[in-house]
């Protein structure tokens, strides 16, 4: 239990920093320079400011500079993360799995961080991690180079062929989001993860426009619910796969 306190601390500082790519990835800026600092006040903030969830409730949510409300998305991010990197250090404990999946993790919030404010997936998002996932494939043993290049080609060709029956309905974003998925968890996985996150969405979807959130014309992302779904297979893949089988046995 102490070394998965330990993931999930070092989970709340690395959603810190996700929250930094969040910010500055759309707007084009460096992820390292300048230091972290207020956007509102530019104020450089000090190592007090930066301790995950704690300043934010010390604080009040406000800057302790120029007293800006702080978005509630930083501590959210930070303990999101947390609970993810202890869920994959409950299922994978010290392993290159968790190392990899803890990876995959962090391109997978802040990809749905991003398409959820601008409706947008950054391809160099996409285009690094495809690139991660062959890495990580060439040089462990946790899958193959052929089974990565599988898992980016065939959920990408399902999600395009959706993309264009449905005229728009979803983005190209999308389908490079689920091409990187691929390259690391393999095609069976990547091809779970298309039709659990659609089943996700369409939950989520129907319950915004009941609530009336949404409304029918209205778009929603459908990049976090295939994140959702990749991160639903990486930690109980076997035991979904095996459950929607036995629906029709």
């Amino acid at each position: 239990m102490f070394i998965a306190s330990i993931v999930f601390i070092y989970g709340l500082i690395i959603g810190s920093f996700l929250n930094v790519v969040i910010y500055r990835l759309p707007r084009e800026e460096s992820i390292v320079f300048p230091p972290s600092h207020c956007p509102n006040c530019q104020t450089n903030l000090k190592a007090f400011d930066l301790i995950p969830i704690f300043s934010f409730l010390f604080n009040k949510g406000k800057c302790r500079y120029c007293s800006e409300n702080i978005s509630y998305q930083y501590p959210l991010v930070e303990i999101l993360t947390g609970i993810i990197f202890f869920a994959l250090y409950w299922k994978y404990k010290l392993s290159i799995e968790l190392l990899i999946y803890v990876v995959l993790a962090c391109l997978l919030i802040v990809s749905s961080l991003i398409d959820l404010k601008y409706m947008i997936i950054p391809d160099y998002l996409n285009y690094f991690g495809i690139v991660l996932g062959f890495i990580f494939a060439l040089f462990f043993e946790y899958q193959t180079l052929y089974s990565a290049l599988l898992g980016l080609l065939i959920p990408a060709a399902i999600l395009l062929l959706i993309v264009i029956i449905s005229k728009g309905g979803m983005g190209v974003g999308d389908v490079k989001l689920i091409a990187m998925i691929g390259a690391f968890i393999g095609v069976k996985y990547a091809v779970a993860t298309i039709f659990l996150g659609a089943f996700i969405g369409s939950v989520i979807g129907v319950g915004l426009m009941i609530t009336g959130i949404k409304g029918r014309k209205d778009r929603i992302p459908f990049g976090p619910f295939i994140a959702m779904a990749a991160l639903l297979m990486i930690l109980w893949g076997e035991d979904i796969i095996n459950w929607y089988i036995g629906l029709f046995l």
